[in-house]
């Protein structure tokens, strides 16, 4: 009889505000099992998505990359032969060196994202970009909008207890589709109705899964966010559900506010939002009612053009109610700031040159075209390394991406766990180890952990980490850092007690660090995080605290006091509808979308038509139809839904590009122009024609 699995603890590593904590069936044979949502940690509260749960099907994938490759065929081909390591790691760095000698080191570009949220397999590519003074990596794809729109009104990063969502009357669930993407909101949210009666309001742009569980759902038309918190707080203003004590205390300028949204009526707000003037009521109502709401703010406002606009309006609604003095009350987005980590030594803060360009990863396209502004004036980019992303498939301006992967004279590196978009068009492929098979530990923005991930399983065939690879090409390239000569779990030490939490041991005794500040600093009650203590219904877009790549976008256009911004791609006679990417549920990006499961259950590429809309096109359900705009075409097969509205369109996932019909995937519409105030691409902004195929 085989022996009963070990149960292990790690936390999971995917792009996710979530960062669960996770109990892993690990066998004799070292196989991994079922993954569940850990019961004892007080947020993840044994829940856990299902595709994480059935990790084993990644983990022991038959199609996983195990030994390095060589391009030997036309780029793009897919024609690759076996190498060992050192043949890949040397010719990656001869060509490194052949681009600096000729362009000088700028003209290398190591690139990365959140396929791991991995504090050291995700950073640690910085410390070879600083030792080598290659051009920076500026993150703009998923945050550059929300977090400055949240930290324009509250000062911080921070907010209350996310586990205060159970002890709410109302948590309003807003810009997240949580059963998709954050599932553990949802476990809080109907602990709050059984016990206490709570109601859930969500808003979004269809009616998704996590509306269909909602009291009181509202979808509105894409981009008009703004409208509907300036109509709510119309309401509040005028029914009498304004703390005003509140209000003169903690706000700037509690008097412009009520005297601006005077023309900003239901009325008004309906007309932007596609709401009834009755539902916009009703949401306002309920919020006033019940002062302990919650609002949780998620990454659908990092969407939009005007998502920092959005962003802060509806945090400001909390400011109005004064529903940050209650437990269960206030506005969160993320928990960034509780953290203060120093990852000096994870990312070698301290060869840091500032006379580097920081380049913009949205704006790969761009970059790999020859655009001297996205260059910034500077040499060509003919060298990458790519970690933890698959930018041929979720990088926004996709023919422009594909065009620039196309150069000969480029030359890539791709370091993956399997043949994506990114790693077929590349000239070296290197095979990565999963969360797993590494040492690593975690920061939960949606929560208040800080969570371990050790190494519960060796890697299949030859996979390498992602610390191992950028310690073997920093000796081969010369660059010194003591970060290159310590091994993961002596970053994470380090780590951790430069930034005072004890290091390693005290992490691993329990696998989590309960972060959570208490709650006069979480609910500022002693004041928001700027100089006067008021959060501010004007904010100055130009002084927030977020990056150090200076204001981009019109931000100059921002609106002064909240409003509706009409800075989107806004629908017009040649496009008459717009298109959002929304997250699909088995899918996270395009992780997953290997896995038979995952695939079986999304099923194929589709776009969701109100039916009068497929009517009038001559559409009917399951058809194949074209999506277009000036930046290109792409067919896949129309979903009749009326869970949206009329003139919106939504396709949900980043599916692999071979699974649509023409091999163009769905980011070949999305647009790359950077979004104010500090850059950012707005994949659910997009206008769009339809077309039934011929």
């Amino acid at each position: 009889m085989s022996a009963q699995p070990h149960i292990r603890h790690s936390t999971c590593p995917h792009d996710c505000p979530s960062a669960c904590a996770l109990d892993v069936e690990v066998g004799g044979d070292g196989r991994i099992g079922r993954i569940r949502g850990s019961s004892v940690q007080t947020y993840t509260a044994g829940v856990v998505c299902a595709k994480v749960a059935r990790y084993a099907e990644r983990v022991h994938h038959p199609d996983r990359l195990t030994h390095p490759l060589k391009r030997v065929g036309p780029k793009g081909s897919g024609a690759f032969a076996r190498i060992s390591w050192d043949a890949a790691l040397d010719e990656i760095a001869e060509r490194f060196l052949a681009a600096e000698a000729r362009h000088g080191s700028q003209a290398v570009w190591p690139y990365y994202y959140a396929g791991t949220m991995g504090r050291v397999m995700r950073d640690g590519l910085n410390r070879l970009t600083h030792a080598k003074k290659y051009s920076r990596f500026y993150s703009t794809i998923c945050i550059n909008l929300a977090w400055p729109g949240y930290i324009a009104g509250v000062g911080r990063l921070m907010g209350p207890d996310p586990r205060e969502m159970a002890k709410t009357d109302c948590l309003v669930i807003w810009g997240t589709n949580a059963v998709a993407t954050q599932v553990n909101v949802m476990t809080h949210a109907m602990r709050a109705g059984k016990e206490r009666g709570a109601k859930i309001v969500v808003v979004d742009v269809y009616r998704n899964a996590t509306m269909q569980q909602a009291d009181l759902g509202l979808v509105l038309r894409p981009g008009t966010d703004g409208a509907l918190a300036c109509g709510v707080m119309h309401v509040l203003f005028r029914e009498g559900f304004a703390d005003r004590e509140f209000l003169a205390k903690f706000t700037d300028a509690p008097d412009e506010l009520e005297a601006h949204l005077q023309t900003r009526t239901p009325e008004w707000a309906s007309a932007i939002t596609g709401l009834s003037v009755a539902e916009i009521e009703e949401f306002a109502r309920l919020v006033g009612a019940r002062k302990r709401t919650f609002f949780r703010l998620g990454y659908g406002f990092s969407r939009s053009r005007n998502g920092a606009a959005n962003m802060h309006a509806a945090a400001s609604i909390a400011a109005v109610t004064g529903a940050w003095a209650l437990e269960g009350g206030g506005a969160f987005h993320n928990n960034g700031a509780i953290f203060h980590l120093n990852q000096a030594v994870v990312e070698g803060a301290d060869l840091i040159d500032r006379s580097t360009r920081a380049l913009d990863q949205s704006r790969i396209g761009a970059i790999l075209t020859g655009d001297a502004q996205a260059l910034q004036g500077g040499p060509p980019v003919t060298a990458m390394l790519i970690q933890n992303t698959n930018p041929a498939c979720v990088a926004p301006d996709q023919n422009r991406v594909r065009e620039g992967f196309a150069r000969e004279d480029l030359f890539v590196a791709v370091h993956e766990q399997f043949m994506t978009d990114t790693a077929r068009i590349a000239d070296i492929v290197l095979p990565a180890t999963m969360f797993l098979e590494h040492d690593d530990f975690y920061t939960g923005g949606g929560h208040q952990y800080l969570g371990f991930g050790p190494k519960l399983a060796e890697p299949p065939g030859e996979c390498r980490s992602n610390h191992e690879v950028i310690c073997a090409l920093a000796t081969r390239l010369g660059a010194a850092h003591r970060g290159f000569e310590m091994s993961a779990r002596e970053l994470i030490d380090v780590t951790l007690r430069d930034s005072g939490w004890g290091g390693i041991a005290a992490l691993e005794r329990v696998n989590w660090l309960d972060a959570q500040p208490p709650f006069e600093s979480a609910h500022f009650a002693r004041g928001f995080r700027w100089p006067d203590g008021k959060f501010r219904f004007k904010p100055d877009w130009a002084r927030t605290p977020f990056s150090h790549n200076g204001l981009m976008g019109p931000w100059r256009d921002l609106p002064k006091l909240p409003d509706h911004w009409t800075a989107i791609e806004e629908a017009d006679d040649e496009h008459p509808f717009r298109l959002a990417t929304s997250p699909a549920r088995q899918f996270l990006n395009s992780t997953f979308t290997e896995t038979p499961t995952s695939r079986a259950k999304e099923m194929r590429p589709s776009v969701m038509v109100h039916p009068q809309d497929a009517a009038a096109a001559d559409v009917a359900d399951g058809d194949l139809v074209t999506l277009g705009n000036a930046r290109g075409r792409v067919r896949l097969h129309a979903k009749l839904f009326d869970g949206v509205r009329r003139g919106v369109l939504i396709a949900e996932g980043i599916w692999p590009n071979s699974a649509f019909v023409d091999g163009q995937g769905i980011n070949v519409l999305t647009g790359a122009d950077p979004a104010a105030p500090f850059g950012g691409a707005a994949f659910h902004d997009n206008r769009v024609w339809l077309r039934k195929a011929s």
